[in-house]
């Protein structure tokens, strides 16, 4: 909830100038996923999640902030459960207009199948079945000199933050001035506050620090923990997204959390200019 929120609040920045720009996802994922099927039956995170915002009265501001996002959602039932979910591809698609693009990396060819039907026929698509890391340095900087770059990696291998580390240093050598969003979960305090240093290392101002702690949750019927927190790494965010955050992260964490336990973070994490 927290990574597309922002992220649609990013790409409506982007669109109120007339010039084209491009979205670029490192780990598209399936693009689309259906919350009427089986499989999300017999694991219904969604209701904790979109489900808890769709049905929660948010007050004005806040749902103003929300309505891009909404948007995206897309079609719900009579009784107004939603009957898919966006992942970001999807909602970019949605938000962005006839002269923008999309560049998307899916490296799974099952994933990369699923995609290519969930977002269907777009003459602003290209698809690759690259490496995401690897297709981001033939990628920027973009012809279009403006746009987003998404990260966000299944965090399955032991070393991923490092490596989302490594490719925001590459990619701000090539494009210094461009905006990027990098995804990540929370799981132990130490290991993330290695890679905060790390990321605060590469001398790169204006770096957002967006958090959100829902608290802890049960375990699930195959013993997995559920994630209690995540964060996002904005480097060069639009100058409205701070003020945006700190309006939307208060009363996400209230929606979500779990308990009384949801916990809001805003801040620089390097100085902004």
């Amino acid at each position: 909830m927290l990574k597309h929120a922002v992220l649609a609040r990013v790409l409506v920045y982007l669109a109120r100038k007339e010039s084209r720009f491009r979205f670029i996802d490192t780990h598209a994922g399936a693009g689309r996923y259906d919350l009427t099927g089986a499989e999300a039956k017999r694991s219904p995170e969604w209701r904790d999640g979109i489900g808890r915002i769709l049905n929660a009265r948010a007050p004005e501001p806040v749902a103003a902030l929300l309505r891009p996002y909404f948007e995206a959602v897309g079609p719900r039932d009579s009784e107004g459960r939603p009957l898919s979910y966006p992942g970001s591809p999807a909602i970019a698609q949605v938000l962005m207009r006839p002269q923008d693009r999309l560049a998307l990396c899916e490296a799974n060819p099952h994933e990369r199948e699923a995609l290519i039907g969930a977002l269907g026929r777009d003459r602003r698509l290209s698809i690759v079945g690259t490496d995401g890391y690897v297709a981001l340095n033939a990628y920027l900087p973009p012809k279009e000199r403006r746009g987003l770059v998404l990260i966000d990696p299944p965090f399955e291998a032991p070393d991923e933050s490092r490596a989302v580390g490594q490719a925001l240093e590459r990619a701000l050598r090539k494009w210094p001035t461009g905006t990027y969003l990098a995804w990540r979960p929370i799981r132990e305090a130490q290991a993330d506050s290695h890679f905060l240093n790390s990321v605060a290392g590469l001398g790169a101002p204006n770096i957002l620090r967006l958090e959100l702690d829902v608290g802890e949750g049960p375990i699930g019927p195959h013993g997995q923990k559920p994630l209690a927190s995540a964060g996002l790494l904005i480097v060069n965010p639009p100058h409205t997204l701070f003020e945006e955050a700190r309006k939307l992260l208060p009363w996400l964490a209230q929606t979500l959390g779990r308990g009384d336990a949801g916990k809001p973070l805003c801040a620089w994490l390097t100085d902004p200019r």
